[in-house]
């Protein structure tokens, strides 16, 4: 199955084999304090800037209804999010991951985020868009 949106990826999780839980990161942008006049006219124009987790969540498939519904939950964040990094984690012979395997899956998502080294996740904007870096 060709993943090209949120609800294709919803689709392909609930058509695995074996249980699946999605894992959410939502991450904001920042500026350094130190940065340069450049660096702030882009960042103020809508680019640039730093990635930074803000919250993470793990749900099964079926707990999410939709990606509106998923963005209206994310609202009481403390920072406003600008992209939500998914992950699918995959239990196996019929059982579902454990609550501690999705929580250290997500713990080492987040700190992949952190560093830069989002590649294995799939962003998404605001609005439920991909996002393509680079």
């Amino acid at each position: 199955m060709n993943i090209s949106n949120f609800d294709d990826l919803i689709q392909a999780s609930k058509l695995q084999a074996d249980p699946q839980h999605l894992l959410f990161v939502f991450a904001g942008v920042e500026l350094p304090d130190d940065c340069t006049p450049e660096q702030r006219a882009e960042f103020d124009a809508g680019e640039g800037g730093t990635l930074v987790p803000l919250m993470y969540v793990d749900k099964t498939p079926l707990e999410v209804a939709s990606f509106k519904a998923l963005a209206e939950e994310a609202k009481n964040l403390a920072q406003p999010w600008r992209i939500v990094f998914v992950a699918a984690l995959s239990g196996s012979r019929g059982l579902a991951p454990s609550s501690q395997d999705a929580e250290n899956a997500l713990k080492r998502m987040e700190e992949s985020i952190r560093q830069g080294n989002f590649g294995n996740y799939m962003p998404f904007d605001q609005h439920g868009e991909p996002v393509i870096f680079g």
